[in-house]
């Protein structure tokens, strides 16, 4: 088990290196591009710099120079140039925005930025020194950001793979708890059939009928047990139901087989409230809620479950406990499949909890508060 975890921690290393070394290649690669097409852009701004000094000079040039000259000028259709003299006049501008132009206040503006821009080229003409400001070309800008998009592309990618991958293993996890669920109804099928012809029995024998009854009350329970294991993994069916009543009985139910050193509180603001649920799914809910409390309250405590309607949108059930709280670092693990902290436990409970309310129901389970000196208060809302 050792090696086996070791093996894995080594391959999920394994995967970072992996990927922190394409990232760096790309980097390199990116910045190497982008330095190899500044020095590109440099020559082709000293081409136009040169050819204006060898037109403007006295030397007779044929006219195939002046027009490679000129060629040479017109070459550049992307660096942002501006040619200025040494009084700040300008002279001649190129590739930059029309609207920048034919504002002289916004040129200049534009030409003051170039200049901070440290790049320029001196050029001596008829009238003297002048200067040749440029700045790197859109392109040349737009790859600077090559390296950032690839990143985040990388992590994008990286992130729908584990999103994926996680998918994946909660279905198959799903379907496994679903599975057994199923065959554990299955199981317990058989006896539950005989348990119930020897209840009938019973009843003919000349015995207290109390007991017989309380045995009856709880071989229904099993039945109903069996009835929930059975839907899991299925089309749940919700029907109107009288949720404070499915609610009392439960708690009821509960109250009489958990510590008597536990004090069960059922309020409610309403007599009757009618809503769609499934209610042996909902009662193994609450069923589930309560013997947890029970379990963190170490069999003595106070345990109030209360029903408010005041919400518009949401009926609210409330289970709170003064056991001794959920640390913090494990609030978002409790409703995992098959994760529990006690000792005999399977970690089923809060995680088919959190399906029959959240995809049967359609509604939120979530621990509304917790801590050691107070207790947890779970919460479930469900839409009215």
């Amino acid at each position: 088990m050792v090696n086996f975890l070791i093996k894995k921690i080594k391959n999920r290393w394994t995967g970072y290196i992996i990927v922190f070394i394409i990232f760096g290649v790309t980097i390199w690669s990116s910045n190497k591009i982008v330095y190899e097409l500044k020095i590109e852009e440099h020559k082709r701004v000293e081409n136009y710099a040169k050819s204006l000094e060898l037109l403007s000079s006295s030397e007779i040039l044929d006219l195939e120079t002046q027009d490679f000259l000129f060629k040479l000028i017109k070459d550049n259709n992307s660096i942002p140039v501006a040619l200025v003299d040494e009084k700040g006049n300008i002279i001649d501008s190129k590739n930059i925005d029309e609207r920048i132009q034919k504002d002289s206040v916004l040129l200049k503006k534009y030409i003051n930025e170039l200049k901070k821009s440290d790049q320029s080229i001196e050029i001596k003409l008829i009238n003297g020194k002048n200067y040749a400001y440029f700045k790197n070309s859109k392109l040349l800008n737009q790859l600077k950001y090559y390296p950032i998009a690839i990143f985040v592309l990388i992590l994008a990618f990286f992130g729908f793979t584990y999103w994926y991958l996680k998918t994946i293993k909660d279905t198959e996890k799903s379907y496994l708890w679903a599975g057994m669920a199923k065959e554990t109804a299955h199981q317990i099928g058989t006896p539950l059939s005989s348990l119930m012809g020897w209840v009938e029995l019973l009843k003919f024998e000349e015995i207290d009928q109390s007991t017989v009854l309380e045995i009856e009350k709880d071989v229904n329970r099993l039945k109903d047990i069996v009835d929930r294991f059975s839907k899991i993994g299925s089309k749940s069916e919700l029907s109107k139901n009288d949720i404070i009543l499915i609610t009392k009985q439960t708690v009821n139910y509960i109250s009489k087989r958990i510590s008597k050193g536990i004090e069960v509180n059922f309020y409610t603001d309403v007599e009757q409230f009618i809503i769609n649920i499934n209610p042996p799914l909902y009662s193994w809910v609450i069923e589930n809620l309560m013997k947890n409390a029970a379990d963190a309250m170490q069999n003595k405590g106070v345990l109030d479950i209360f029903i408010s309607t005041k919400d518009y949108k949401y009926l609210e059930i409330t289970v709170a406990d003064t056991g001794s709280g959920i640390p913090a670092k494990l609030k978002k693990r409790i409703f995992e499949p098959g994760f529990t902290t006690k000792k005999r436990g399977w970690g089923l409970g809060l995680s088919l909890a959190k399906r029959i309310i959240n995809e049967y129901h359609k509604g939120k389970i979530f621990v509304n508060k917790s801590s050691k000196e107070t207790g947890t208060e779970f919460k479930i809302l469900l839409k009215k």
